[in-house]
Parts: structure tokens; C-alpha cells; sequence
């Protein structure tokens, strides 16, 4: 039972995951990595299956292996984040919402440069 459990969450964070590339709100990169851990306690072909992915390797992979991101990486990470997150902010209907996105956007930008650190 633990182990379909685990495969349902994995499948789940995945799909989460895979939704929050067009949607800024959600972390794609810490739910991929939830679902390679889910994965690797219910099913090591869909763990290896998963790492395969250009999904996994695009967003994950350097982190996974190394605990560390690229400089180059990281600037297009945020590029990615500064025009998704413009979008968002832009087409938010309420100021409290709008203030939120610019303050999530302001943490992201300062865990990725600031707490992640640069692979050499």
C-alpha cells in the first residue's frame, strides 16, 4: 500500500509540477524532486524513467546531482520567472495579489542568487 501511496504522489507531483512551467504560482523544480523521491520509494523504473526526461534533466538535474546551479543556468531561470511573473502581475485583478507576485518574485530572485549556490 505505501508503495501506490507514493507512486500517486509522485505521479501527482509530477503533473503539479509540469503545470507550474506555464504557471509561475507553482514550484516546478522542488516538485520534481518530489516526484523523483516518490518514485524512487514506489517504482526504480519510473525513477529512471523520470531522470531521463528532458523535463528532469532541464530543470533538476544540475541541482539533483550537484547542489548547485550554473551562473548561465540561473539567468535563464529568472528571465523565464521575470517574464511569467510580469504576465501574472499584470493580468491580476486585485492589488493584494499583484503585491503577493512581487513579493514571491523578490524571494525567488534572492534564493536563487543568494542561497543556491554557483557551479563552477
Amino acid at each position: 500500500m505505501k508503495k501506490y501511496l507514493y507512486f500517486l504522489s509522485g505521479f501527482l507531483s509530477l503533473l503539479v509540477g509540469v503545470i507550474g512551467i506555464f504557471l509561475p504560482i507553482l514550484p516546478t523544480t522542488p516538485l520534481l524532486l518530489l516526484a523523483g523521491f516518490c518514485f524512487a520509494n514506489s517504482s526504480k523504473k519510473f525513477e529512471a524513467w523520470l531522470r531521463t526526461t528532458r523535463l528532469y534533466q532541464f530543470y533538476v538535474a544540475d541541482y539533483a546531482e550537484t547542489k548547485a546551479i550554473s551562473k548561465s543556468r540561473k539567468k535563464r531561470i529568472i528571465l523565464q520567472i521575470y517574464i511569467l511573473m510580469g504576465i501574472s502581475i499584470y493580468l491580476a485583478p486585485l492589488l493584494p495579489v499583484k503585491i503577493l507576485l512581487v513579493a514571491l518574485t523578490i524571494f525567488i530572485t534572492y534564493y536563487l542568487f543568494f542561497i543556491i549556490p554557483n557551479k563552477q
